[in-house]
């Protein structure tokens, strides 16, 4: 396993790079396939919707059925867990500080306090906007990142990789990562209603951006050796689960009262 893990941690950037521009290609996909079910369910006289219940049950069935994969391997000495030592190990001999320094500036734009700071700038747009609607459902969705991961940190009690580079201080359990799940659900929601609001010309480089932030700033976790990979993956899952949720959730409402 040591070639593959030294391999990855030497090219590590170019790695986030691909990853980066992988992730804005299946965004794009997605955003393309939702644009087609929008223009049938249009010609055919019906109410279009962001996403529809096969989506919400597909997503959810593989997001749980990923997060119960890696969860019930962290007990496991061999496979993911050496993988995730092993690299963590590798990227602390290899990262420079001006690099690290580089990946904490972005890693804070999934911080609980920018996140939260951002949270009460939408809700206030929102409501002075007089979307009642959506920023209930804002607000609710925002509201459950803190326990709902924090519930998991506590019920697996993961510790965090070591590190001594100085650039990110984190203190508490290390699995599902905190900024993995806070930005899936941030930036999906906050793309989400944009989508609500904005004209469709501007929907393809909403959903560009808001992969992008997820992307980078999960990854960025892992170059900081603040997190082990399986940590964000299973952010990733468990707050797309979350998400899913959250979104199904407006959109149910809102067909039922379209006038809020």
């Amino acid at each position: 396993m040591n070639d593959p893990v030294e391999w990855i941690a030497t090219h590590a950037l170019a790695l986030w790079a691909a990853l980066l521009l992988l992730a804005c290609l299946a965004g794009d996909i997605a955003w393309q396939w939702n644009r087609r079910q929008r223009e049938t369910a249009l010609r055919l006289g019906h109410e279009p919707t962001m996403i529809r219940a096969r989506t919400v049950v597909t997503l959810s069935i593989a997001a749980l059925l990923l997060f119960a994969a890696l969860a019930l391997a962290l007990g496991m000495e061999a496979g993911l867990s050496r993988f995730d030592t092993a690299l963590a190990e590798d990227l602390r001999a290899r990262m420079q500080p001006s690099t690290l320094s580089v990946v904490a500036f972005v890693s804070h734009f999934g911080d609980l306090g920018s996140v939260a700071t951002a949270t009460v700038l939408v809700l206030a747009v929102l409501l002075l906007r007089r979307q009642p609607q959506l920023a209930t459902c804002w607000a609710i969705a925002m509201a459950g990142i803190v326990p709902l991961n924090s519930g998991l940190k506590a019920l697996f009690q993961r510790p965090r990789p070591l590190h001594s580079h100085g650039f990110i201080v984190e203190h508490g359990w290390s699995f599902p990562s905190g900024h993995a799940f806070g930005a899936i659900v941030f930036y999906g929601m906050l793309a989400y209603v944009l989508l609500r609001l904005s004209a469709h010309r501007w929907h393809r480089l909403v959903v560009a951006l808001a992969v992008a932030m997820v992307t980078v700033i999960g990854l960025s976790r892992i170059v900081l050796q603040v997190h082990y990979f399986s940590d964000v993956m299973a952010g990733y899952a468990s707050g797309l689960v979350w998400l899913v949720l959250c979104i199904a959730g407006t959109e149910a409402w809102r067909r039922r009262h379209p006038a809020l």
